[in-house]
């Protein structure tokens, strides 16, 4: 028997699930997924297709949180793409949590919701500004942030959208100052999360990313109302020097 509150995280077989999966260790974390990709995943798995209403419903027995990681999370995504996994399985999931008295659904948002002002290097972004996706993966996290919105102010759960920036292990991967800006430490993803399932707030849209010099992106609400405090900045990591002036690459959102 236990008393750690049980997370369910869907989409737990990428990077992030395996970060949670270490870092969470104050709850019961589970994950969905389809192929595991270590031991450590494969004994905490529970196997769903998030398209089928049925099988999500099954997994939210005894859950307090949902993390929601899953979905097509590429930029370059096609319609059918977001359409089964951003919107179908998304919806699917939420409407899960909420049958089964799920407390509070912490939503993988995106910078791409806002990526338009981006592309045209209108900063700094704030989380309250209209969105303006700048690709289908973005509008599919408009449709999710809207949904979730919909289904506080109607049923009452909670709901936590993190437009989470660029999390990696090594920030010199990106070419970019743009991308190096957006750069999410592995230590901070999971300080940010656990941050949103523990916030007092119910709702709410934040973003996230490290303590960067060169970031673009407004995080005074994500400290202030959900008491994250990122303990990591590219520059501890890198060489690289911040360049403001460069501009945005003429490809974006590709490889963002």
């Amino acid at each position: 028997m236990t008393n750690r509150r049980k997370i369910l995280v869907t989409g737990g077989t990428g990077n992030i699930g395996d970060l949670l999966l270490d870092g969470l260790d104050q709850y019961e974390v589970v994950i969905q997924g389809r192929t595991p990709k270590n031991e450590a995943q494969a004994e905490a798995l529970q196997k769903a297709d998030l398209t089928d209403y049925g099988e999500i419903e099954a997994l939210m027995d005894g859950v307090d949180t949902v993390v929601h990681l899953a979905g097509s999370s590429s930029p370059e995504s096609s319609w059918d793409d977001v359409l089964e996994s951003n919107i179908i399985g998304f919806r699917n999931t939420l409407e899960a949590a909420r049958a089964q008295g799920v407390r509070r659904f912490v939503f993988a948002s995106s910078n791409h919701i806002n990526g338009m002002y981006d592309r045209d290097e209108e900063w700094p972004v704030y989380p309250h500004m209209l969105p303006r996706p700048d690709s289908l993966y973005g509008v599919s996290k408009a449709f999710g942030e809207a949904m979730g919105r919909f289904y506080h102010d109607e049923y009452g759960i909670d709901f936590i959208a993190l437009r989470i920036g660029w999390t990696s292990g090594d920030p010199d991967l990106a070419d970019v100052d743009l991308l190096r800006a957006m750069w999410l430490s592995e230590r901070d993803t999971v300080e940010v999360i656990r941050c949103a399932i523990e916030a007092d707030v119910t709702w709410g849209l934040y973003y996230a990313v490290s303590d960067n010099p060169n970031r673009r992106w407004d995080i005074t609400n994500t400290m202030l109302e959900l008491g994250y405090r990122p303990k990591d900045s590219y520059t501890d990591y890198s060489d690289v020097p911040e360049n403001t002036d460069e501009p945005t690459p003429s490809d974006w959102p590709k490889n963002s």
